[in-house]
């Protein structure tokens, strides 16, 4: 089955999020049609500064006021995905993988599982030994010990086997930005990127390493 890749390039969050949800009922239309063809698209972005809280997640989780967020240029949007507060910025991989999972032969779970194995593979290619943390969704690396890191954070959401929302995936992140949030609730986790676990000096080229992802997603459905 054939998946295609689409760039959406830097992004505002709110723009994104209309477009997303647009997409998303068309695709439901189409499934409720019956409708054979569906497009199978894997959307990745970069967004400016925005912090998004889940349908279930604590406002409390984040610690900044409205008028700091304005200070730091980020916004705030709350959202209808799963999981609790995310931040998205410049220099992380945002993925909309808007599929119909069901002609994938997945479910919502072994949806979620297939980001982070991508992830995981993709974390190989540069010596990176990531795993999955029981009872937390996403891409950890020093999962089961103090100094636990998530690299990546994963939030869905999906109906009649059709997704939208997805994951961030911290590259040239500046993690300064998660100072702000529990991030994902935690308040005794830490968070990484690519870029420091590998103690580079430069940046790391974004746009080659969304393609790297996504092949790695395509080998494993």
């Amino acid at each position: 089955m054939q998946l295609n890749y689409i760039d959406w390039g830097i992004k505002a969050y709110s723009e994104a999020l209309a477009e997303q949800e647009e997409i998303f009922d068309k695709k439901v239309k189409q499934k409720l049609q019956s409708t054979s063809n569906i497009s199978q698209d894997f959307i990745v972005c970069q967004h400016p500064h925005v912090y998004t809280l889940g349908k279930h997640g604590k406002i409390s989780n984040l610690l900044a006021n409205p008028q700091y967020l304005e200070k730091i240029n980020a916004t705030f949007h709350k959202i209808n995905r799963g999981g609790d507060i995310t931040y998205h910025g410049p220099g992380q991989i945002v993925g909309y993988p808007s599929l119909d999972i069901d002609a994938l032969g997945l479910t919502l779970r072994t949806y979620i599982e297939t980001i982070e194995q991508s992830v995981i593979d993709l974390m190989e290619e540069y010596s990176i030994k990531c795993e999955r943390l029981k009872g937390a969704t996403g891409v950890w690396i020093d999962a089961n010990t103090p100094k636990a890191r998530k690299i990546c954070a994963i939030g869905v959401k999906a109906s009649r086997g059709i997704t939208m929302h997805g994951f961030a995936l911290n590259i040239n992140t500046d993690l300064q930005y998660f100072n702000y949030i529990n991030p994902c609730g935690f308040t005794d986790k830490g968070v990484t990127s690519l870029q420091k676990e590998l103690s580079s000096p430069t940046l790391l080229d974004i746009e080659e390493i969304q393609k790297k992802l996504f092949h790695h997603f395509v080998k494993l459905i």
